[in-house]
């Protein structure tokens, strides 16, 4: 043998120690080449953990009880019909529903909190509770598995306008009364609450689920309460008249996080005269001489132009006056606009004079509806150039930024739209009671028409607010209503956001954005079902009358009774006398109780006021739809910031919405909506809709970019399945090969072990490394791509094809065979507890067939990954890459054919390459040795140079292998050549390696294991 030296003996005992320079260069070797990794997907056929055919077929008959093949009741796949059944079997076997007590119970000071945002219980469960709930258990299960005790409380938002309108849609009757209603929409939650729950423990979601928690319930009503009452007594709830969205719908109030936007809707458009009565000072002279002056104006909502109280101008801009050559009238506009609004309304422009906004100060003009009225002109700094002309119709009850102008000059608010968004009697006989986004809209177009004020109506295709329950448009008008003044909370707010991580971290621009466009929030709803506003009003003078003792009155009461005590208890019974005496000589029967109540974002976003009692009130982590960057992470934040000061979340994490598998919206009319229950049990036709259980539905999950639009339909639920049986097999070639294995007699230390099992120990431990890492990262797409590039390129293309011939034809019970046998038995835990948080349900079957005992039922109670730190050895890559370099060059010139059928010459030139090659085969020709067990050829000779006896016709293939010290500091590159030669020996009938004698016999290794094992062949 060509025993190079010191550092060889080392790396071959899988030593590190010594202070020697070979000892020194095992230590800091590091692992360089990743083209070299490639290698390992050269395995043929082993792409689902099984032999080739030929490797499984038995031996002849004399020696077919002397080959090892894996044992195994574990199924490589279960027919779809049973995959349904066989989940509950193991839900129920391995204690599914006692799992998260049991955790509870652990004594540990490590707790991971998870606070759950509440799904509405108006409906059946659907995939984007499927993609919400089971990202929630996979953070769970992993925190449990890492030795935290997990604090998660389902819960579910039970009131509001989403779950009364699906209550009331059910039932024919009209003027129900509020109790009548109330009790329908209750009944009609707790139906859907069941149901959902069902859902949620058949898809393996971990829970105590017998201990939720609901926003009907009497003790969270009051902890609601409570918020409430604190947010008043430190003035940031108050009441007021101002315009809010409203859904003539729904007949509510509603906040913005209650809009969706139709980027289609179609507005009627108008360009309408409002005649100049009175010039502005300034523009005296201008003015003089011409008639028939009037302001143009452009508004999508003509309805609103009868609440007009004056026109709004840009202070710092430059308009014009011009004159229309068609009609000589005269026209005031932007002068950025002149030119294509005279292209718009067809006409010939030609400027008399350009002149500053602020130039039109003190001048008024006439209402183009309401004989007698004039309109001010007024500097406004929401007036833009954009679009339009430049000057704005202002009617305070229909907009924010009118409301402000008229605020700040105190002009008439006056509301002409009722609740059902018809107008009143105080708009005229020619528009009271009609529709404003109908027939309304229609009745101003022609008071304009007639009254010569309109110069054009056009379609206007444009973003438009919509009610997200009732799909229908809103508008903007001015009632009595309570808020929340956000604008005093909004800088501490957004500093204390700063703090929290936002994962994705473009989360935290969105929602600072998101919050910094809100000045107030509107807490009112015109509605029955939810928690009342306790207020009670005069009912004589119409004033209100709440207090710390009222509210302080109504939390004891709803906490014994519920919230169905303010509309069953009289007046006298809610109002204390101690409370109705300090506002003057009134009794309890002089006050009416108020009939707003909360909006259902107040409800759920002072959740952690009721479910975060023994967390110190803040959650590790808050995980919802991108949608809740303006609802419930906005309304916990913004209830938490005005009580406390602080966060009610450490991290948030954001995910998208489902769509169909080719990025279209789910729709019934398209057919692609995706049921979970189907994908679970299957449809009628299972040929169309086969049953693929719950883990296929967690495998999308988790495989999926949830950061964006999660993908789902058949392609991908197929895809998913698949992509589990091949995992199936893989964990089904390990069960298999650890048969007869105890881990803790038979294990073998790794100084002792095999240099590729070795390695792959070093690899085993890089890949649980890394998947913890995802999991704590919360990016477990990234654990589905490290889980399948480990079971399929490291383990079945790469070591499994490495090791069959040790696992079938070595002595059962010899080092050689326990050396990797040991690997296995690490590989098999580690995967099974790293995809465990994934897939229980294969986790825990897989769990159930381990071939040696188990302490406790379930993967769930025995902890997470446990790797050793003498497992990374960086050396180890140095040698089996350089190796693997070597069979690259070897089988890429035979492509096809059988590895055994030839022998591998490798010449290497002396030095650091050649020693690392001679630790793997001391000897210059073996069948048996660690570096042919590589090459899978039945003979390797390692030689420093070409023989002399190299026949003129042979192939030699050249390759370069680099080899990367100290960081670089030490680099050398080393050629080698391969030589393919036929093998000389003979197919031995038991191993079908090319070493035998004779066909007939076996091969010397193969005769001396028999031997051992004392069979008798014969």
């Amino acid at each position: 043998p060509h025993w190079a030296g010191p550092w060889a003996v080392s790396l071959a005992s899988g030593s590190g120690g010594g202070g020697g320079p070979s000892a020194r260069m095992w230590r800091v070797l590091r692992a360089s080449l990743l083209r070299v990794r490639a290698a390992r997907d050269w395995a043929r056929g082993a792409a689902t953990g099984q032999p080739p055919k030929e490797e499984r077929d038995p031996a002849p008959a004399p020696y077919r009880d002397t080959v090892l093949l894996p044992r195994t009741r574990f199924p490589a796949q279960l027919p779809g019909r049973l995959q349904p059944q066989a989940e509950l079997e193991t839900q129920q076997k391995c204690g599914f529903s006692e799992l998260y007590s049991w955790q509870r119970q652990r004594k540990t000071k490590k707790e991971f909190c998870l606070h759950d945002g509440p799904p509405y219980a108006n409906g059946d469960p659907h995939v984007g509770h499927a993609l919400n709930k089971i990202l929630k258990d996979i953070t769970n299960r992993f925190h449990m598995m890492r030795g935290y005790k997990v604090h998660y409380v389902p819960g579910w938002d039970c009131h509001g306008l989403p779950v009364e309108m699906k209550a009331l849609s059910e039932l024919q009757a009209q003027d129900l009364s509020a109790m009548e209603i109330r009790q329908k929409a209750r009944k009609f939650a707790e139906r859907a609450i069941e149901k959902q729950k069902s859902a949620f423990i058949r898809w393996g979601i971990m829970a105590d689920w017998t201990n939720c928690y609901y926003t009907f319930d009497g003790k969270y009503e009051a902890k609601q309460l409570s918020v409430f009452q604190k947010m008043y007594e430190k003035g940031y709830i108050y009441q007021d008249y101002k315009p809010v969205f409203w859904s003539p719908s729904a007949n509510t109030a509603l906040a913005e996080a209650e809009l969706e936007y139709n980027e289609q809707h179609i507005s009627r458009s108008v360009y309408i005269k409002f005649p100049l009565l009175k010039s502005p000072p300034k523009l005296a002279s201008v003015m003089d001489g011409l008639s028939k002056i009037s302001l143009l104006v452009w508004t999508t909502q003509p309805w609103t132009v009868p609440a007009n109280q004056a026109v709004c101008y840009m202070p710092n801009s430059e308009y014009s006056v011009v004159k229309c050559t068609n009609t000589s009238e005269c026209y005031i506009l932007a002068a950025d606009r002149v030119e294509s609004l005279a292209a718009i309304l067809d006409m010939q422009f030609e400027v008399i004079s350009t002149f500053k906004g602020i130039d039109l100060e003190s001048g008024s003009c006439a209402h183009p509806t309401i004989p007698g009225k004039d309109s001010p002109l007024l500097p406004a700094d929401h007036v833009t150039m954009a679009k339009g002309t430049g000057l704005v119709h202002t009617a305070p009850a229909h907009g924010m930024e009118d409301y402000s102008v008229a605020a700040h000059h105190q002009l008439p608010m006056d509301c002409l739209v009722d609740e059902g968004g018809f107008f009143t009697e105080a708009a005229g006989s020619e528009l009271q009671n009609k529709a404003v986004l109908e027939e309304g809209n229609e009745a101003v177009i022609q008071m304009l028409q007639a009254a010569k004020s309109l110069l054009k109506e056009e379609r206007y295709v444009h973003s438009y607010p919509y009610d997200w329950r009732t799909k229908k448009p809103v508008i903007i008008r001015a009632s009595k209503q309570w808020f929340v003044n956000t604008a005093n909370i909004k800088a501490t707010t957004q500093e204390v956001l700063k703090k929290v991580k936002f994962v994705p971290a473009s989360g935290q621009k969105r929602m600072l954005e998101m919050l910094d466009r809100r000045t107030f929030w509107c807490i009112s709803r015109q509605r029955c079902w939810g928690v009342p506003i306790p207020v009670f009003y005069h009912k004589t003078t119409g004033e209100s009358l709440i207090n710390s003792q009222t509210i302080g009155n109504i939390i004891r009461i709803v906490e014994q009774q519920g919230s169905d005590a303010w509309w069953t208890l009289p007046v006298e019974q809610l109002l204390p006398r101690e409370a109705v005496a300090k506002v003057g000589n009134h009794d309890a029967l002089d006050y009416v109780k108020g009939q707003d109540v909360l909006d259902i974002w107040f409800d759920s976003g002072t959740s952690w006021a009721r479910v975060l009692e023994d967390s110190d009130q803040q959650a590790d982590l808050y995980l919802e739809g991108k949608d809740q960057l303006g609802g419930w992470f906005q309304s916990s934040v913004l209830t938490s910031v005005a009580t406390r000061k602080k966060a009610p979340y450490k991290t948030l994490m954001i995910h998208g919405f489902t769509l169909g598998e080719k990025g279209e919206k789910m729709s019934k009319s398209i057919g692609n909506v995706v049921d979970p229950d189907v994908v679970i049990n299957g449809g009628q036709d299972h040929s169309k809709e086969p049953p693929y259980g719950a883990d296929v539905l967690r495998w999308w999950v988790a495989e999926s970019n949830v950061f964006n639009e999660v993908l789902i339909g058949p392609a991908v639920l197929n895809a998913a399945r698949n992509d589990i049986n091949k995992l199936r097999n893989t964990l089904r070639f390990l069960l298999g090969n650890v048969a007869g294995f105890s881990p803790e007699t038979d294990s073998v230390p790794a100084s002792e072990m095999y240099v590729i099992d070795q390695y792959m120990l070093h690899l085993l431990q890089d890949y649980s490394n890394k998947v913890t890492e995802a999991y704590k990262e919360y990016d477990y797409s990234r654990v589905i791509r490290l889980l399948q590039a480990f079971h399929t390129r490291d383990l079945s293309n790469f070591y499994f094809s490495i090791i069959k011939d040790r696992l079938y034809c070595e002595e059962e019970k010899g080092l050689k065979r326990r050396s990797c046998q040991t690997v296995l038995a690490e590989v098999l835990d580690a995967v099974v507890r790293s995809v465990a948080p994934v897939l229980p349900h294969l986790a825990e079957e897989v769990f159930q067939h381990f071939p040696y005992k188990t302490e406790l039922e379930s993967v769930f109670r025995t902890g997470w990954i446990n790797t050793s730190s003498v497992w990374k050895k960086p050396g180890l890559e140095e040698a089996v890459e350089g190796a693997c370099a070597i069979r690259d060059s070897f089988l890429g010139s035979i492509s096809g054919k059988n590895a055994l059928e030839h022998e591998v010459v490798v010449v290497i030139e002396p030095g650091l390459f050649f020693e690392l090659m001679e630790a793997l085969q001391p000897e210059e020709s073996s069948s048996i040795s660690q570096l042919n067990e590589i090459m899978m050829a039945s003979k390797t000779t390692l030689l420093t140079k070409l023989p002399k006896e190299l026949a003129s016709e042979e192939k030699i293939i050249e390759g370069n292998f680099l080899i990367n010290l100290e960081g670089g500091d030490i680099r050398e590159e080393s050629s080698y050549k391969v030589i393919v030669q036929p093998a000389a020996g003979a197919k031995c009938p038991r191993c079908r390696r090319y070493t035998s004698d004779s066909a007939l016999t076996v091969c010397p290794r193969c005769m001396e294991v028999i031997a051992q094992n004392g069979k008798n062949i014969m």
